[in-house]
């Protein structure tokens, strides 16, 4: 069993609302190859897109699985109430929506997506046809602070709840944590996201225009939910560029027509000293780790 120092952590309430979803006054967005395109986008409740779901391939652009919600209180001077929605929820987290129809029903953060600032809820699809933009929901926020006791100088762990962590099949092995994956993805072809200077709220995403390399890693077959390493990537104080080092993510939105954009990856493990192996399983998706029936 790792050690962590679970039994330290705070468990506090943080409380978004449905958003709607957003364009800009002008609806276009241009492709990588130059081709204008109008696209669903982020936010709002989408029916028909959940974890365990392929992320690729749909007309749409970095659209978001399930429910998403933000918090739209106003900052205090440089408090941001978002922030703290965005900062405190972890993947695994109950959620309950605490207004409208649904009043009562229960989900689970997926995934925290940068630039829009959304943290994605699932739930069951009986649940989504009761809920309404605007709906607030409350996250029992528990996770963040989150340490691995035998490698605090090396690994650091971030937007995972401790409860669903422990229900990974992670081994060690003389020093190194074996994780399981579904892919290993190169630090090379990561786009937008590079230069953050923290790793506890947002993602950064997969490029997939180079065919090559998306064939060569199998990134066709990227699912939202799946745990994905990156190599040559150390995420320990933010997200930079460095040789040997391992940082394992979760796929959180869709991927996308805009240069430098993809599949977002939203980090919980990082080793500087490359002391995560990765290991490929099939299974490594949320759905598995949540006992999820699809549909």
């Amino acid at each position: 069993m790792i050690k962590t120092n679970k039994s330290k952590l705070v468990m506090q309430s943080v409380v978004g609302q449905i958003s709607n979803p957003t364009f800009s006054r002008t609806p276009y967005v241009i492709s990588a190859d130059g081709e204008p395109t109008v696209l669903p986008s982020v936010g709002g409740i989408t029916y028909n897109v959940r974890i365990g779901d392929l992320a690729v391939g749909w007309a749409a652009d970095h659209v978001e699985p399930g429910v998403s919600m933000m918090n739209t209180e106003k900052p205090l001077g440089s408090w941001c109430p978002n922030a703290g929605l965005n900062t405190l929820s972890c993947i695994g987290n109950e959620v309950k929506v605490v207004s409208g129809e649904a009043k009562g029903a229960k989900g689970v953060v997926v995934g925290k997506h940068g630039g829009i600032e959304h943290v994605m809820v699932d739930f069951a699809p009986a649940v989504l046809e009761k809920l309404v933009v605007g709906d607030k929901m409350q996250v029992k926020a528990y996770g963040t602070g989150l340490r691995l006791l035998d490698y605090l100088d090396d690994i650091y762990v971030m937007n995972i709840s401790p409860d669903l962590f422990l229900k990974i099949p992670v081994k060690e092995k003389k020093g190194v944590l074996e994780f399981p994956v579904t892919h290993v993805v190169p630090a090379a072809i990561m786009g937008s996201g590079i230069g953050a200077n923290h790793c506890y709220s947002g993602d950064y995403d997969i490029q997939l225009f180079d065919e090559v390399l998306s064939k060569k890693h199998k990134l066709n077959t990227l699912r939202f939910g799946d745990f994905v390493a990156i190599t040559d990537a150390d995420h320990s104080f933010g997200r930079i560029y460095k040789t040997g080092a391992v940082s394992v993510g979760v796929i959180v939105h869709s991927d996308c027509v805009i240069a430098g954009h993809g599949p977002g990856l939203m980090t919980v493990l990082t080793s500087g000293n490359g002391n995560i192996r990765p290991v490929i399983s099939k299974n490594s998706n949320l759905t598995t780790y949540f006992k999820m029936k699809k549909k």
